[in-house]
């Protein structure tokens, strides 16, 4: 009884912020809770990613929350070992996890409205009392990765291992090392000026009295944060685009900026807060308008540059390094590396690698993202995994396989070693 005191002590010291009633206690894990009303929670997220009818499947839901109790503990255990280590995260890592995982369970539940109803509270109501446990998620999830990245596999490792499992390793799939050069679809200087207009004029509705949080929540296309009036939450230096971040930094607080435009589109910025180098801001994003006449322009500057210029794997990576939108790979020429087409994050370019042969550029690809111009170094073929043609698919396998195994034994000593009672 003590115990459980002082436990509630600690609770609500640590988390002063969240306004979620303690409604019960399912777990104890030394001084955290794993309270009923977060468990609810999350057995209705799985409900949404699952399609399961809980009106119909009463035993699944009943395994699925048994399971998820089980996972909540183990997290509660690795979080005790990180408090203990030191571990940290950033807000901003947490806002950013947090607003994904929002849009995610709308776009499962089929809108927002059908979202709340499964969570049985509101997006923004859920979005408050939800940050604590995705914190804590992120920082179990950080020092589970430091534990086992020192876990490694030897050549014997992996010869030990194909030996024992040969037979019922999984099908290995076709892959392809890739590049390419992404051409985005940018909007005409006519609508960036009517963008720019358009917050101009907030910006003076908000001088004359208009609240910036109400204004954020009708009309910011950042579905982030314009829910939640427009804050991004404490953001640390160097974790937001360079002109954003500049603007945002030097901005005296509570004085809104003129629009600032970012690759993402134009924003008024509000800096709210400043503490070292995090910054507590807010902001209201309106995106330009693309055109048809703008989609044409940027295909036949793509159709061109294949047709015109790229005839060999050196001019591809000359003039991806000079044209192309993607920041991330254009200063390596684009390189992808090796790729599953069947299970690729843009299906469109997984559907077409199928069609270009090796060592030619396709011709422009469109996705959600722009324009790609493929180039196909080389392909690995797939089947059941030998020796010589996939020793690092069975390398990466052996090594997952030894680190769940040491992680799984780490888990079970740590169990012995703190305290845990499971509440009736």
């Amino acid at each position: 009884m003590k115990l459980f005191f002082s436990s509630l002590i600690f609770f609500s010291l640590i988390f002063p912020q969240n306004n979620q009633s303690i409604d019960g206690v399912a777990a104890i894990v030394e001084e955290h809770l794993v309270l009923k009303s977060d468990l609810a929670q999350m057995v209705n997220m799985s409900i949404i990613q699952n399609k399961i009818d809980p009106s119909k499947e009463i035993e699944k839901v009943k395994t699925l929350e048994r399971s998820i109790l089980e996972s909540m503990i183990d997290q509660k255990i690795i979080l005790k070992r990180a408090e203990l280590d030191s571990v940290v995260v950033e807000e901003n890592e947490v806002n950013l996890a947090l607003d994904q995982q929002i849009q995610m369970l709308i776009s499962q539940a089929g809108g927002e409205k059908k979202a709340e109803e499964t969570l049985g509270q509101s997006i923004k109501n859920f979005r408050r009392e939800f940050w604590y446990e995705m914190r804590d998620r992120l920082l179990s999830e950080k020092y589970q990765q430091q534990l086992i990245n020192n876990i490694k596999v030897t050549r014997l490792d992996v010869l030990n291992f194909y030996e024992t499992y040969r037979d019922s390793l999984p099908t290995i799939p076709l892959k392809a090392k890739i590049r390419h050069c992404l051409i985005k679809v940018k909007p005409s200087n006519a609508a960036k000026e009517s963008s720019f207009s358009f917050l101009k004029n907030l910006k003076m509705k908000i001088e004359q009295g208009d609240l910036f949080s109400d204004l954020a929540k009708e009309h910011s296309e950042d579905p982030g944060s314009k829910n939640n009036g427009g804050e991004l939450g404490w953001v640390k230096r160097g974790s937001l685009v360079k002109s954003f971040e500049t603007a945002a930094f030097t901005s005296p607080i509570n004085q809104i900026t003129d629009p600032v435009e970012s690759e993402f589109g134009f924003h008024l910025i509000e800096t709210l807060k400043k503490k070292g180098d995090k910054i507590l801001v807010r902001h209201i994003l309106n995106i330009p308008k693309k055109t048809e006449e703008d989609n044409i322009l940027f295909f036949n500057f793509a159709t061109t540059l294949k047709n015109d210029s790229i005839k060999t794997f050196k001019d591809f990576v000359f003039y991806t390094k000079k044209y192309s939108d993607d920041e991330n790979t254009k200063k390596v020429g684009g390189n992808l590396g090796w790729i599953d087409p069947n299970n690729y994050s843009i299906p469109e370019i997984g559907l077409a690698i199928k069609y270009v042969k090796k060592g030619e550029c396709s011709p422009p690809i469109n996705s959600s993202v722009g324009y790609h111009l493929i180039w196909v170094e080389d392909f690995k073929k797939g089947g059941k995994p030998n020796l010589q043609d996939h020793w690092f698919d069975i390398e990466n396998m052996s090594l997952n396989k030894k680190r769940m195994d040491w992680y799984q034994e780490w888990l079970e000593k740590s169990r012995k070693d703190i305290f845990i009672e499971i509440k009736s």
